[in-house]
């Protein structure tokens, strides 16, 4: 028996499971133990769905699909607003992701490329720049749904296979519209394979996409409503890839060149010289890299649509470097977590906040330069709302203010209770304000309001305000109003 067979490698699962309580670490001490502006959205879109029978689009307005408001809706049904479940379960989905990378690496080049995958992924998804914090959006079940397609697509050689292969990816379609880069990666490989092959994947992707489409439909979801939503608002005046050529440029280069990306670029090029073409894996990151330029706002947490692809081609190539020059396969491994472990502080601070209390007082908000509240500060203020207002009484946070919004537990008078502002938009909102006249107004203090929000909605605010209320008080840097009796 030669060394090379004696040769004891560390357990993938053990890996993984000290990958998932770095993820829990660093997504549960993190925001003041409180949901994010994003987070806050779903959950409330996802609440009024499963509370109050108020299905998404009609009972409040985001970009997401409704597989994923069922998500947050579910949360708030076993454990009302929280913020911790939709993390823990974002976290196991992670985990799959990263042991499924790793059987797909064991098959393509063994198993100490398998455990290199688990390595590259595991800890890059816990870095800052990929937003390590939210392991509860989307992203985390796009990308879930694409690795188990490809795993399928590759493990398994037959029709069915593909099929099956095909099916998963819809449901990462039904997750993130992004996930489409990843299907056309998929199919420009079947078509490798065969014509037979790529009809059965087709035909996978179809049937998936029919049976979520018909859940939605027999939810009582407008399709039309979702297809606008979700996809044709996004694009234009006053979307969220509303953004100037130099601003793109900016924020792609701080993306992907002032970030720990760096790490990957030098093994990217060993592979390609080994490989010497642009094989499957390369077409994976290459189109995923295209996808996240198309939508053109660059928000952190969209890297994870690449890490999968760049994980692997890292652990080919560094698997390749160890069986050519005989390296120890441990030693290798300390330095990928040296090198790639996440930095831990913003985790660390928080951990120390659990036992020394030192509460901002509310007075600290009220008086010029007016302070934006933090995510718990604005958890503060929902409650004092909740506790301030009767159950049926319709409360409007201007501006940015899902975070604040949640914690009511009230319904907002518009659909667009978190500022959107196409042109679709701003006409829903002033139709709602008037049909829907809220009990309570809160009204934004701090410079962020009048830096994001335009000037025709904020006027409009205030007028609506000057005629139909009467202020009552101001916390957190939130001018407060009560309707006119």
């Amino acid at each position: 028996m030669s060394l090379k067979q004696t040769v004891r490698y560390p357990s993938p699962l053990q890996l993984i499971l000290i990958l998932a309580l770095l993820q829990l670490l660093i997504t549960l001490l993190t925001n003041g133990f409180a949901l994010s502006q994003d987070e806050a959205m779903w959950h409330y879109i996802g609440r009024n769905w499963f509370r109050h029978g108020l299905v998404p689009y009609s009972g409040g307005v985001d970009n997401k699909s409704p597989l994923f408001f069922a998500v947050f809706g579910l949360s708030d049904l076993l454990f009302g607003v929280n913020y911790w479940f939709p993390r823990v379960l974002g976290t196991l989905c992670q985990s799959v992701g990263i042991y499924y990378l790793y059987k797909i690496a064991r098959q393509v080049a063994g198993p100490q490329a398998g455990l290199l995958a688990v390595s590259f992924y595991g800890l890059s998804v816990l870095w800052h720049c990929a937003d390590g914090r939210y392991a509860s959006y989307t992203e985390t079940y796009d990308v879930l749904f694409i690795i188990l397609s490809f795993y399928l697509f590759l493990s398994v050689q037959n029709k069915g296979g593909y099929f099956i292969s095909g099916l998963l990816a819809a449901i990462g379609l039904g997750f993130r519209l992004s996930a489409f880069f990843g299907i056309v990666a998929l199919f420009i490989t079947s078509l490798r394979k065969g014509v037979g092959y790529t009809l059965a994947f087709c035909g996978g992707l179809l049937a998936g996409i029919t049976l979520l489409s018909l859940f939605f439909i027999c939810a009582g979801i407008d399709m039309r409503q979702a297809l606008t939503y979700t996809l044709a608002d996004n694009f234009g005046s006053g979307s969220t890839t509303d953004h100037s050529f130099l601003w793109r440029m900016e924020q792609a280069f701080g993306m992907f060149f002032y970030s720990e990306m760096v790490l990957f670029y030098p093994l990217v090029l060993i592979y390609l010289f080994i490989k010497k073409r642009v094989d499957w894996l390369m077409l994976w990151l290459i189109l995923e890299f295209i996808g996240i330029n198309i939508v053109g706002n660059y928000a952190r947490i969209q890297l994870k649509e690449i890490l999968p692809a760049l994980s692997l081609i890292s652990a080919l190539a560094v698997a390749h470097l160890v069986n050519i020059y005989d390296m120890p396969i441990r030693r290798v491994l300390l330095i990928i977590w040296i090198c790639f472990f996440p930095k831990l502080l913003e985790p660390l601070v928080n951990f120390k906040k659990l036992f020394v209390n030192n509460p901002v007082k509310n007075q600290s908000y009220n008086h010029e330069p007016f302070t934006q509240p933090d995510e718990d500060g604005c958890k503060k203020l929902g409650l004092w709302i909740r506790a301030n207002t009767q159950t049926q009484e319709r409360v409007y946070v201007a501006g940015y203010g899902a975070a604040v919004q949640v914690y009511t537990e009230r319904i907002s008078p518009t659909i667009y209770f978190n500022a959107t502002q196409t042109q679709i938009a701003k006409e829903r909102f002033f139709n709602d304000m008037q049909l829907n006249k809220p009990e309570m107004i809160l009204v934004p203090l701090f410079a962020s309001y009048k830096q994001y929000i335009g000037a025709d909605m904020r006027a409009y605010v205030d007028r609506f305000v000057a005629k139909y209320y009467y202020f009552d008080s101001c916390r957190y840097s939130y001018n407060i109003y009560r309707i006119k009796k």
